[in-house]
């Protein structure tokens, strides 16, 4: 069996953006669900989510601009957003900063998500139609 070595860790959950912050809250016993704020969730059975914190990135608020350019970000899923900062804190957080090419060829990444790109899927439904 080969050992693993977690290096580094990144985040991005209703609780917060970024590692610490979110594991203070969950240890606080914090809860993310929330009144849906994104859209008018009145005709709908529940009005209660799990959104990510949208601010201007303080507090454990979530800014995508932080992360990915404006242009950039037209062109994707909001949950891509969410993936690309929590790989880039990870990285930050693991020190990798200038890799051997041994040490790329060593490196993993385990990814964990809930399901993304709801917001597309549904427009598209809505254009099929």
């Amino acid at each position: 069996m080969r050992r693993v070595v977690v290096t580094g860790l990144g985040m991005v959950s209703p609780l917060a953006a970024g590692v610490e912050t979110t594991w203070k809250r969950l240890l606080d016993g914090q809860s993310g669900a929330g009144t849906i704020s994104r859209f008018d969730a009145g005709h709908l059975a529940t009005t209660y989510a799990c959104e990510i914190p949208r601010g201007d990135g303080s507090d454990g608020t979530f800014n995508p601009d932080d992360w990915m350019e404006p242009k950039e970000q037209r062109k994707v899923d909001e949950f891509i957003i969410y993936g690309m900062a929590a790989a880039v804190e990870a990285v930050r957080d693991a020190g990798w900063d200038d890799p051997s090419d041994d040490e790329k060829l060593r490196t993993g990444v385990m990814i964990g998500s809930g399901i993304g790109g709801l917001q597309s899927i549904a427009e598209t439904a809505v254009l099929i139609k």
